[in-house]
């Protein structure tokens, strides 16, 4: 399959209403409005394609752009090509369930992560601090070093209230996967959400509300998930 077909077979999955919700959440034209269960099959096709994926991700087509996440060859990808991707990731859903994913499948995730934490720049922040969610519910514990994740859950109780908004739900979650897939540091985490307490988000618009971390840590003991590893990143 090539561009054109991909591109005419997402069009054709396109709902309106689909299309809204994601225009809802950030999403602007150009868009179908493709449910990511509908993009199974043709990705069953394709496999793994990274050529394709770059020329997809391309079009700034949103559709074209979470799909072109469901193909990638994360293996293939360098540092700048996810510098690439970051740039052209224009809101939450691409910066945090496309990049910041397809990151988390490579041997770079943490180096390129803490920088985008570092740039005080609201998309790279949410996708550096989601990728580490996607790492930790994937990897092995003993892959992380537990002094260097206790200083970010100290990073975040001293800084998330000031944090761009996008970043605070990303942090948010940060303490929450945490508490839930990396044991280590479960009361530390524990202790930071109940430090940092509810956040306060969209407070410049009618309809703020809370973020309160400390909700799902207890919502995940409750079902016994604590030490919860997911067998793969991507679906």
């Amino acid at each position: 399959m090539n561009l054109e077909t991909v591109m005419q077979e997402l069009e054709a999955l396109g709902k309106e209403r689909t299309k809204k919700i994601y225009q809802s959440n950030g999403a602007h034209e150009p868009l179908f409005g493709v449910a990511t269960g509908e993009m199974k099959p043709i990705a069953k096709k394709i496999k793994r394609n990274q050529a394709l994926a770059e020329e997809l991700y391309a079009t700034g087509n949103y559709d074209a752009m979470y799909f072109a996440g469901v193909i990638a060859d994360p293996k293939a990808m360098t540092e700048e090509d996810f510098e690439r991707w970051i740039d052209s990731a224009y809101f939450y859903m691409i910066s945090d369930y496309v990049v910041a994913v397809t990151l988390a499948e490579t041997d770079i995730a943490q180096k390129v992560a803490d920088k985008w934490i570092a740039s005080g720049e609201e998309l790279r922040m949410s996708a550096g601090w989601s990728c580490y969610c996607w790492l930790l519910g994937n990897r092995k514990d003993s892959e992380f070093d537990e002094d260097k994740l206790a200083g970010m859950l100290d990073r975040v109780r001293a800084t998330i209230h000031d944090a761009p908004e996008r970043a605070k739900y990303a942090m948010n979650m940060f303490i929450a996967t945490v508490a839930v897939s990396y044991v280590p540091l479960h009361d530390k985490a524990v202790e930071t959400a109940r430090a940092v307490g509810p956040v306060e988000v969209n407070k410049d618009k009618k309809a703020s509300k809370y973020l309160n971390a400390s909700d799902n840590i207890q919502k995940a003991i409750a079902r016994g998930q604590i030490g919860f590893k997911r067998k793969y990143v991507r679906c």
